[in-house]
C-alpha cells in the first residue's frame, strides 16, 4: 500500500490527476487509512500506467473508461482498443492529409509575397496575397 503521492510518483504523474481520475471513475476509490489518507495498491499503479499509455496514444478519457469497466467486468478489452487504435489511425492520416494540404496552400501564398513588391499592393484589397 502506498500513498497518493508515492503512487502518483510511481505512475508518472500528480497527485492531482489521480483525485481526477477517482473522480471520474477510472480509478475504484482506495481503501483509507484511520486518520483518512488513501492508500493505494500496486494493481492501481498498473491501472494508472495503463491510463497514461491510453492517454499518449490519444484515446478519450471514455474510451480508456469504457476499456477499464470491460476489464473490471472480466472481459479481456482487446477487440475494442484494437477498433479503437483503428479509429484513431484512421483520424490521424485524415489529419496528417489536411496539414499537408494546408502546408501546400501556405507555401504557394509564401512563394507570391516572398517575392512581391508591397508597394504594388492593391489598396481596394485587405491583402492582395492572400
Amino acid at each position: 500500500m502506498v500513498r497518493i503521492g508515492e503512487a502518483a510518483q510511481a505512475a508518472g504523474m500528480t497527485s492531482k490527476a489521480l483525485r481526477f481520475y477517482e473522480a471520474h471513475g477510472l480509478l475504484p476509490a482506495p481503501k483509507r487509512t484511520a486518520n483518512g489518507y488513501r492508500d493505494y495498491t500496486s494493481e492501481t499503479i498498473s491501472r494508472l500506467d495503463f491510463i497514461r499509455r491510453g492517454r499518449a496514444a490519444g484515446l478519450a478519457l471514455a474510451q480508456i473508461k469504457e476499456i477499464l469497466l470491460l476489464r473490471d467486468a472480466g472481459q479481456a478489452p482487446c477487440t475494442q482498443v484494437r477498433d479503437l487504435l483503428a479509429n484513431q489511425l484512421a483520424d490521424l492520416d485524415a489529419q496528417i492529409a489536411e496539414l499537408v494540404a494546408l502546408r501546400a496552400t501556405v507555401a504557394d501564398y509564401h512563394a507570391v509575397v516572398a517575392v512581391a513588391d508591397p508597394a504594388a499592393c492593391d489598396a481596394a484589397r485587405i491583402c492582395s496575397y492572400i
